[in-house]
């Protein structure tokens, strides 16, 4: 069973200010589905290849001949995807999205190098719907959360993939309605 949204009341570094009076409400990341599949399909990616040519060469009588070769071979490729293992699980962990009492801010890092931060603001938001579609996202319960804004050149706010976005949803929509009424 996957957990509800993160508790905002741990300490958390994110890769962005926040405004004079805003407080973090929720912090949602992917469901691990995201990571876990994609993980597992690299190490098998990596690793299937150096087993296979280690019992072929060995069955034809040449492993031992080419020793240190083809381990040294070996270690160039499982390095290559070593590296992508890790940039998977960097992605992972730096794909956030963060509901506060004022705004919506969806920040994505895929590198060390790269930050991509997008917010809307909660008095934007004019419609907010559920979208869950498959066999996996039903029974793991994981989906997107689409906001409709306002105001903004691209006018959908979409927090993918996110575990118990109906939870998600009714979070976004109670805080919207206050600080509408907040405003007003």
């Amino acid at each position: 069973m996957t957990a509800a949204p993160e508790p905002a009341a741990k300490p958390v570094h994110l890769p962005f200010p926040l405004q004079d009076g805003e407080r973090i409400l929720a912090l949602f990341r992917r469901h691990w589905w995201f990571l876990w599949p994609q993980s597992i399909l690299l190490v098998l990616a990596a690793v299937g290849p150096v087993v296979l040519a280690a019992v072929l060469l060995d069955a034809i009588g040449v492993l031992d001949d080419l020793g240190i070769y083809f381990w040294a071979v070996a270690a160039l490729w499982l390095s290559y995807w070593a590296v992508r293992l890790l940039f998977n699980y960097y992605r992972y962990h730096h794909d956030i999205w963060v509901v506060t009492n004022q705004r919506l801010i969806d920040s994505i890092r895929r590198h060390p190098f790269d930050l991509r931060v997008a917010t809307a603001d909660l008095v934007n938001v004019q419609d907010i719907s559920v979208v869950k579609s498959g066999l996996t996202p039903s029974l793991l319960n994981y989906g997107s959360v689409v906001c409709e804004t306002a105001g903004a050149a691209t006018n959908e706010f979409v927090i993918a993939g996110i575990p118990h976005p109906e939870a998600a949803q009714l979070l976004i929509d109670r805080e919207r309605d206050r600080e509408r009424t907040r405003g007003a």
